[in-house]
């Protein structure tokens, strides 16, 4: 089974970036299921509707998302309409949607899709270790699942190293989302799961994690209010992971980090 996650997709550029090159990435790749985090590709701040269908007609089989997920309020009234589009596991009770989405792929194996957020330096929310034990407990890979993946959304690469150690030989992979920049530690951990600190972001590196470096490069200098963050609009670089997994263990037998397009592409 072959895999591919998309990282942080943020703002025009990286929807434009999204929709060139993942369909040639997934007839390349023969891939049979794909993962995208879209929260922030409306103008760098949440998700639509809209951008829901442009990025399934684009491949996408699941989005996840983060602490963004919000911004675009027609999506709290929307979320519940879709079952593969998710936000945070570990939100408090009464969120609307779903954090979990149990799917197949398109050689006929189930994956279940996990979307959980960190707390170090972000909001604090229910601790996503002890969440996980809960949403793992009726799950055994190479038994009743056949693969499970999970975004892990969160700040300090301390608390995704961890969490990646802590699901070890529990899921087939862990790719951790939110800080906009590709790590260079893709690898299997000793148990078998496949890991990455962050996948990066899709979208314009000639940037600020993908805003205008002019407003964030005054925001730094002056540190009073000026203008309105915005996205920057050059050519974005498409940034993922694609991840082989054992048919029979739901284990994973590579993972391979990918830069394509834009100023980062290899």
């Amino acid at each position: 089974m072959k895999l591919i996650f998309i990282g942080d997709v943020y703002g025009r550029s990286g929807r434009d970036a999204l929709i060139e090159h993942l369909p040639p990435l997934i007839k390349q790749h023969d891939v049979d299921f794909v993962i995208v985090n879209g929260e922030n590709a409306a103008h760098g701040r949440g998700i639509t509707k809209d951008i829901c269908k442009e990025m399934f007609d684009a491949g996408a089989d699941c989005i996840t998302s983060g602490d963004h997920i919000w911004d675009q309020r027609e999506m709290i009234a929307q979320i519940n309409n879709y079952k593969n589009v998710l936000r945070p596991v570990n939100l408090p009770d009464g969120a609307p949607g779903n954090g979990i989405y149990k799917g197949m792929t398109k050689n006929g194996k189930s994956i279940l899709i996990v979307n959980a957020m960190g707390r170090t330096f972000m909001e604090p929310i229910e601790c996503p270790f002890r969440r996980m034990d809960l949403e793992l407990k009726n799950y055994r890979l190479g038994q009743n699942i056949d693969a499970i993946f999970v975004d892990f959304h969160a700040e300090a690469t301390s608390e995704k190293v961890a969490f990646g150690h802590y699901l070890d030989g529990r899921v087939s992979a862990v790719v951790g989302t939110h800080t906009h920049i590709p790590t260079a530690d893709a690898h299997i951990l000793e148990h078998g799961t496949a890991y990455q600190t962050d996948a990066g972001m899709t979208g314009d590196y000639d940037s600020v994690i993908g805003r205008r470096k002019d407003i964030s490069i005054y925001g730094f200098l002056r540190k009073m209010p000026g203008e309105k963050p915005q996205p920057a609009t050059g050519p974005g670089t498409l940034c993922g992971a694609l991840i082989t997994i054992d048919d029979q263990t739901g284990l994973a037998r590579a993972i391979d980090s990918f830069k394509v397009g834009g100023c980062l592409a290899v």
